[in-house]
């Protein structure tokens, strides 16, 4: 995709009417009110890898520990951190095939904890992919990169979505030095540590819409709009009761008639109160997702990048707009953000490597909070490398498919109303 497309596109709509440029900026689209329709499936997800995510940073924790353990006293305060509903001390003892407890030497009333021979198995295999799939991570942090104004995101705002993103534990140092064409690490001038893409990447500038279109059956239509000819429509899946509304149909029929701007492109030509603009805040938010993991994030960790992104101050209404293609959860007392075409009945479309390894981590989780005791024991049976997990998965997922979405007369009022609340924060 070259970067100049969007500006000759442009510069050709200009050509053709001097007013057909404002025309496509301004195509006065209805402003439809929907109301949040809460989505059985992706809660349960939601739900579960919370959970999954919190061990998994417990684990990396206990990783880099010096003495290979950490005490109940040093992650008593980790609760808001690790985003729990409960202790986190009372959450650790739920997992012994993950975690061992055991008593400090000097201290016999303090307890401690360490990793499992089948927890340092898993993360044997966890490392063994970070350092297969290595120039897949790369790339993928370099578009996140490469959606910034200035190339540049402080190491701050990019932490919270390590895990998300699917970059290595401490991946300014174990990944980022191995790349200085890539990635430069510097010290800003107010003292924050920031990464810099040091190179554009012209090979990375193909938005994940973009490439579905060019490898699926739609080649003809992509070719098109390579020329300038038409646009990309994004994939749309309502909930139950909205698809039969005229308004809701018009509406999403004249969004997707604008024009497609790629988050990699420059919007400084766009008027920021146009609706073509609302389109390109939902192709930001569409590939910034596509590039986590699970496709799906918390919502916080997208404000943080609002000004490097380009984003209107209440960009987050999107999320409520747009339900067709977003989903907004409110489990686990924290507000998450799906990107509604990454999941079928339940389960991930196209699972990283990682995403399985997860599985399987999430699958010894559970076996230890049935059995507990038992737990190590028939891990042991069975072999922690199971294929059985995605058949377990499959069973426990059948339930949670997207037919279980509360239609359109059983939308929530009170919870649409909390939405609005936190969007005005």
């Amino acid at each position: 995709m070259n970067n100049l497309f969007f500006s000759s596109l442009i510069l050709q709509y200009r050509c053709q009417s001097p007013k057909l440029f404002l025309y496509h900026q301004w195509r006065g689209i209805a402003k439809v009110r929907l109301k949040w329709v809460k989505n059985r499936s992706l809660d349960h997800i939601i739900d579960t890898e919370t959970d999954l995510k919190a061990a998994c940073l417990l684990k990396n924790a206990i990783k880099r520990s010096s003495t290979g353990f950490i005490t109940a006293k040093s992650i008593a305060n980790w609760q808001k951190l690790l985003g729990l509903t409960i202790p986190v001390i009372r959450f650790i003892r739920r997992y012994p095939t993950l975690f061992h407890e055991f008593p400090h030497s000097r201290y016999a009333n303090l307890p401690c904890f360490r990793l499992t021979d089948t927890a340092l198995l898993l993360d044997q295999e966890e490392s063994s992919i970070h350092q297969f799939h290595e120039s897949d991570t790369v790339e993928r942090l370099c578009r996140v990169l490469m959606m910034m104004k200035t190339r540049v995101l402080p190491l701050q705002s990019l932490r919270p979505l390590e895990w998300d993103l699917g970059l290595p534990c401490d991946f300014e140092r174990s990944l980022v030095p191995r790349y200085p064409d890539h990635f430069q690490l510097f010290k800003a001038s107010n003292g924050d540590w920031c990464l810099r893409l040091k190179e554009w990447r012209e090979e990375f500038a193909v938005s994940a819409l973009q490439r579905s279109n060019e490898s699926s059956g739609l080649g003809d239509a992509y070719r098109q709009f390579k020329r300038g000819c038409t646009t990309l429509a994004f994939p749309l899946s309502f909930p139950r009761g909205y698809g039969a509304q005229n308004k809701v149909k018009a509406w999403m029929e004249e969004f997707q008639k604008l024009p497609y701007i790629s988050p990699y492109e420059s919007c400084r030509q766009i008027d920021p109160n146009s609706d073509l603009m609302e389109k390109r805040v939902v192709g930001v938010l569409h590939e910034l997702l596509s590039l986590t993991l699970h496709k799906k994030t918390k919502r916080n960790y997208l404000r943080s990048l609002r000004e490097e992104m380009n984003l209107p101050h209440k960009f987050t209404r999107i999320f409520t707009r747009y339900p067709g293609i977003f989903y907004l959860s409110l489990k686990c007392k924290t507000t998450t953000v799906s990107l509604k075409e990454g999941y079928q009945q339940g389960k991930l479309v196209t699972p990283h490597p990682l995403t399985c390894v997860r599985e399987k981590f999430y699958h010894v989780m559970k076996t230890g909070l049935l059995y507990r005791g038992k737990g190590a024991a028939l891990l042991e049976k069975e072999g922690i490398l199971l294929n059985n997990t995605a058949e377990e998965a499959e069973a426990e997922g059948g339930s949670n498919t997207e037919s279980d979405e509360i239609g359109y007369d059983e939308c929530l009022e009170d919870d649409n109303s909390q939405l609005e609340e936190s969007d005005s924060d």
